[in-house]
């Protein structure tokens, strides 16, 4: 899948002071929702950006409704045009799985009852300025650490441009 993006161009200043030095990480979310077959299978995430100062915590919101009695839900990051990048996956029983390179300082829990999986970001960090998707399974097929979209039907209606983060 082609990942469509447009550059903000809205850039984080920093300020000095004598003692310490801010620095504003900005995150973008934007939300997967799925196509065709499970309409009531969605992934919700609040619009705009959050900014944090380094070395401070951060969390995303994600909430999801499905019709799936077994959820999982995913995590990815994107920085620039890479492709995105497998963080976590969280399962409604059980532990999950984090991905080695972000273990130390992302972390996340499923709350079926919220239907929420939060992404808590700990100590952040200027690399942190990214777009941040979570996902449920159920939207992502194939080998969950990359990421593809799945097209259950012929009939889909395109999502408009993904909005990304000018690093300054």
């Amino acid at each position: 899948m082609q990942w469509d993006r447009r550059e903000n161009a809205k850039c984080a200043r920093e300020t000095h002071t004598a003692d310490m030095k801010p620095l504003f990480i900005s995150l973008l979310l934007a939300a997967l929702c799925p196509e065709g077959r499970a309409q009531q299978d969605m992934v919700q995430q609040p619009g705009g950006d959050v900014t944090a100062t380094g070395g401070e915590a951060a969390t995303l919101g994600c909430r999801y409704v499905s019709s799936s009695t077994s959820v999982s839900l995913l995590w990815y990051k994107q920085e620039g045009t890479n492709n995105p990048t497998f963080i976590l996956i969280r399962f409604q029983v059980g532990e999950g799985n984090t991905a080695d390179d972000f273990r130390e300082r992302f972390s996340s829990t499923l709350n079926s009852t919220s239907r929420s999986s939060p992404l808590k970001i700990q100590k952040l960090q200027p690399s942190d300025s990214a777009v941040y998707y979570c996902a449920l399974s159920s939207t992502v097929t194939g080998n969950y650490t990359t990421l593809y979209k799945n097209l259950w039907s012929k009939h889909t209606t395109p999502h408009p441009p993904l909005e990304g983060v000018t690093h300054c």
